[in-house]
């Protein structure tokens, strides 16, 4: 039988030196400049407001920035609007790529974070109070969903 790691016992997922060098700038760039939903979900997720997790943002995993991430919780939120750069594809990719390293990943649009913003908090409390391994059989770019319209 697989010995499977409990969330926190596993390694945080990180960036290769080399790559954070060239990450690092559009890192603190998305940090100085954030979108307006972004910036409104950090008020939110800042200084361990929500159940006591702590979150960084525009946090970089290998190749890619998340928006959000509590490292303890193994868990990552995506606010995804009009300045989101990636196809569905990609998205599909990354999504992938995120699951495959132990984390969970949450998808919310703007319009869900400014208009059900309350719901939005109530999903990831959830997530951060939900103590089980992300399901390895959702498939690749199938994260939760966020909130029902």
């Amino acid at each position: 039988m697989l010995d499977v790691p409990e969330p926190n016992d596993a390694p945080p997922p990180f960036t290769m030196p080399e790559l954070w060098r060239k990450l690092k700038p559009l890192a603190r760039q998305m940090r100085h400049e954030p979108t307006p939903a972004e910036n409104r979900l950090w008020h939110y997720l800042r200084n361990r407001k929500l159940a006591g997790a702590k979150f960084r943002r525009q946090h970089a995993i290998d190749r890619f920035i998340v928006d959000f991430i509590c490292l303890d919780k193994r868990l990552v939120i995506e606010v995804d609007g009009a300045v989101h750069h990636y196809t569905p594809e990609e998205d599909g990719i990354r999504q992938e790529f995120l699951e495959a390293q132990g984390l969970r990943v949450l998808r919310f649009t703007n319009t869900e974070v400014f208009k059900e913003l309350d719901g939005v908090l109530e999903i990831i409390q959830e997530a951060i109070e939900d103590t089980s391994p992300p399901s390895p059989l959702s498939k690749p770019g199938e994260g939760e969903s966020g909130c029902e319209s």
